[in-house]
């Protein structure tokens, strides 16, 4: 007979003489990892590049750099505005700030226009036509660390409330009285830098006293509630060491939006884990007296499934190192090492603890087994209640998968497929500000500036062109098309005078999608031009954020075309590997698929119609998809495990009908759970993890109370023996009989 591969891991992590010695073994490994290595959180890097150095923006900043290099610094700008027009007293306060930055440089400054000397006429030149709002940079080093530049905007702050006599800072925009605001370059990363900061602790207080709610309705035991949180947050204890060396070596790149997530998905996932084997620990509790035996019966029959599980979702998560852009490539290592070490932890640490509490973990409902039961009535005196057995919600359900099959997959297909009709009318954006509060300071900032001035303004196109030495009037043929607002004089290259910049400003907001569809126009224009006047056509460079955006665009959708085959191969790959049955792949990973985008039609009817948001970020369906396939492969492969297993020695029909009911309830909890942690995600200030949450939340969702229960036993029923191709195909006589009457 064929050894179960689980069979004695239950004493090796949680026998008599081992349970101790694997606590001190996590202890001590945790202990060791704090001390020696950095946590992740001192290692973030928010700076990397997200493009590769071959796009189009990447290699025009680097000839800008090399060829036009700008000493000014890093522009911090102060936006100055008044409803009813500037006045002196505005006037005299910026000069004044101005002053005393000269008298007394921020740290990291770098340089000042002479905004303290220039005469009021002066002055109100660079105002806007409406005398509404002024512009006025401050530089700082373009090294300088967010901690200094965040420090130099509230020392900023506190001087221009002395002199104006006022917080200006602090009024609504339709409030009346001056209004200044910080953005630029360093307004807008000093913003986000906070953002992240706050989510950070708001996410991780969240996320526990939701799993721990969640927990202690689920068995209604304090004591069990906070079992997986200890599992969660030792492995936590591994987890942020290993990536803080790893970052601190160069190794892998961290950014604050990786470690927001991978703090969801380890206490989503990382309870899912533990709650697979906490209910079979349960459910053998109750038939065996033995703490010990009842683990190692439970590790037999669940650490396979949640082995299986974990492997699907961290080969899953590593598909992002295929991508080429650097936020999907740098979530890969973080995302995969975290379900990693919470799979060990969940058949390791976990049963050890469960061992050692015993059936008091279960506390005030402790499951003893019927001798049990018996042996304590008769010690207090009372006659044993018996409990009458009722037809639970989730055997309800198995019996309905397996008698009505066909109208339970047509009711779901209909389901889910019109949700997926909503999925070609999303639409997309690459704009960074979008992604930020309507109220934070520097999208006001910005706002202003396009209101009052030009959008185009604030983010240039740089067109790098290569004259081959020969005079051209480009300013003036660009000046003349209609898209382009203004275009400045030519600079010409420090190195190669036959290099020339210009800087461009669009009529549009170049942050916007209409923005970047003015620059295959531009191109287009571009190239004629140079023709015109006996010049390659290909001899330009475009950079700037319109052609970043533009070109983040590009990279995400190729990143799509490649990450999503591949994963859903591997996965398919797993599956075959461990249900050693064709068709039961295909099914499992098409209703996957089927879920992820009925996810998608209906996160985008949430986030549209519920709450107004006109287009989400472009990174949310790769996102989406990594995370819903992953996780949505969890739940289907603990199913089926049951009815695998039940097929060997029931029929065809009860195989499913009592896997549904038996898992259930723990897949039910699990899913609730893990779609809840998603959910925190949607009170955060920043839209990509507000639409990533809506998203991630409702697949998970679709898969446990839809895809799960409903479609995958249905299918399965109405295949009979075919479901298991080309593995054991079971001739038993009833499972003809059943499937000619299905």
């Amino acid at each position: 007979m064929k050894r179960h591969p689980f069979n004695s891991w239950g004493k090796m992590v949680g026998g008599q003489k081992t349970r101790w010695l694997t606590i001190i073994l996590w202890v001590l490994l945790t202990l060791f990892l704090s001390i020696s290595f950095p946590s992740v959180n001192e290692v973030e890097d928010n700076k990397a590049d997200n493009l590769p150095k071959s796009s189009m923006s990447q290699k025009a900043d680097e000839i800008i750099k090399k060829e036009f290099p700008n000493d000014s610094g890093n522009p911090l700008l102060i936006v100055w505005h008044r409803d009813n027009g500037l006045n002196d007293h505005d006037y005299q306060t910026v000069q004044s700030l101005y002053k005393e930055l000269r008298a007394n440089t921020l740290d990291k400054q770098k340089s000042l226009p002479p905004f303290d000397t220039l005469p009021k006429p002066a002055l109100t030149q660079s105002v806007s036509k409406d005398g509404t709002t002024l512009i006025t940079p401050i530089f700082f080093d373009e090294k300088a660390e967010d901690e200094t530049l965040q420090n130099n905007l509230k020392k900023l702050k506190s001087i221009v409330n002395r002199t104006s006599g006022e917080d200006p800072f602090v009024y609504k925009l339709d409030d009346p009285g001056l209004h200044v605001r910080f953005s630029g370059p360093v307004g807008i990363q000093t913003d986000a830098v906070s953002l992240f900061s706050q989510a950070d602790i708001k996410l991780l207080i969240s996320t526990v006293l939701l799993v721990l709610v969640f927990l202690i309705l689920l068995y209604r035991s304090p004591i069990m509630a906070i079992v997986p949180l200890i599992v969660v947050g030792f492995s936590y204890g591994v987890i942020s060491p290993l990536l803080g060396i790893l970052g601190e070596k160069g190794i892998i790149t961290v950014d604050s939006q990786a470690v927001s997530i991978m703090t969801v998905l380890l206490f989503g996932a990382g309870t899912d884990y533990c709650l697979f084997l906490i209910s079979r620990y349960r459910e053998y509790l109750l038939i065996e007296e033995s703490k010990f035996k009842s683990l190692q019966l439970a590790i037999k029959d669940s650490s396979g499934a949640i082995s299986m599980s974990a492997l699907t979702v961290v080969l899953g998560l590593a598909t992002l190192l295929l991508a080429d852009y650097g936020a999907f490539h740098r979530f890969a290592i973080p995302f995969s090492l975290a379900v990693f070490i919470m799979g060990i932890a969940s058949i390791t640490l976990l049963p050890a603890i469960l061992v050692i509490l015993g059936r008091i973990s279960f506390f005030p409902f402790i499951p003893r087994t019927t001798e049990m039961e018996i042996k304590r009535a008769n010690k207090k005196g009372q006659p044993l209640k018996t409990k009458k057995s009722k037809v639970t919600l989730n055997q309800k359900i198995g019996t309905l998968v397996t008698r009505k099959p066909w109208k339970v997959i047509l009711v779901s297909v209909v389901l889910l497929g019109g949700l997926t009709f909503f999925v070609p009318k999303i639409q997309y954006t690459y704009d960074l500000l979008a992604s930020f509060p309507k109220d934070m300071p520097s999208r006001e900032g910005f706002e202003l500036i396009s209101d009052h001035y030009s959008s185009g303004l604030l983010a240039p196109v740089k067109i790098v062109v290569d004259t081959e030495n020969k005079s051209i009037p480009l300013k003036k043929e660009l000046e003349k098309l209609s898209f382009i607002k203004n275009v400045s004089d030519p600079q010409v290259g420090k190195n190669k005078q036959n290099l020339q910049l210009y800087e461009v400003s669009l009529t549009d907001n170049p942050y916007s999608n209409k923005g970047m569809e003015r620059i295959p126009q531009l191109e287009i224009q571009l190239k004629s031009m140079l023709t015109k006047y006996n010049i390659s056509s290909q001899n330009y460079w475009l950079g700037g954020e319109t052609i970043t955006n533009l070109d983040t665009k590009n990279t995400t959708e190729r990143d799509q075309k490649v990450i999503i085959p591949v994963m859903i191969g591997l996965i398919s790959l797993l599956l075959l590997f461990y249900l050693r049955s064709i068709t039961a792949m295909v099914y499992l990973v098409l209703t996957v698929i089927l879920s992820y985008f009925s996810a998608l039609g209906a996160g985008w009817l949430i986030l549209h119609y519920g709450l107004n948001v006109p287009a989400i970020q472009g990174s949310i369906p790769l996102y989406s998809f990594v995370f819903l396939v992953a996780l949505g492969e969890d739940y289907n492969i603990f199913m089926v495990s049951e009815i695998w297993k039940n097929k060997k020695e029931q029929n065809h029909i009860d195989a499913i009908a009592n896997g549904v009911s038996k898992t259930g309830s723990v897949i039910s909890s699990a899913g609730l759970i893990l779609a809840g942690t998603f959910l925190v995600l949607a009170t955060l200030p920043i839209q990509v993890l507000v639409q990533f949450g809506i998203v991630t939340c409702v697949g998970v969702l679709i898969d446990t109370f839809i895809v799960r229960p409903l479609l995958v036993p249905a299918i399965t029923t109405v295949l009979g023996r075919f479901a298991f191709w080309p593995g054991e195909l079971w001739k038993k006589k009833e499972d003809s009989q059943v499937v000619e009457k299905i």
